[in-house]
């Protein structure tokens, strides 16, 4: 599985973007794809696993997985600022 963190997540449109840890353009993900119990929700910083699933502009993030303690970590990334 390929690993990142999230971009952004917006929980009242159910949907946002991960940015891969091994670069290149961000994944669009969408809340049926996250694999977790309870509401699906992801917050910034966090770290997923993931599938990629081609589509019609790239790649979505399928089976998405949080992984390590659930926390979201700061985005160090300065691409980002």
């Amino acid at each position: 599985m390929a690993t990142g963190k999230v971009k952004w997540f917006n929980n009242a449109k159910g949907y946002g973007f991960i940015r891969p840890d091994q670069g290149g353009d961000d994944l669009f993900v969408h809340h049926s794809y996250i694999q977790m119990d309870g509401y699906r929700s992801l917050k910034a910083g966090q770290p997923v696993e993931y599938e990629l699933q081609p589509a019609d502009k790239g790649y979505h993030a399928v089976n998405l997985k949080p992984t390590g303690d659930g926390e979201a970590q700061p985005d160090n990334d300065p691409a980002s600022a």
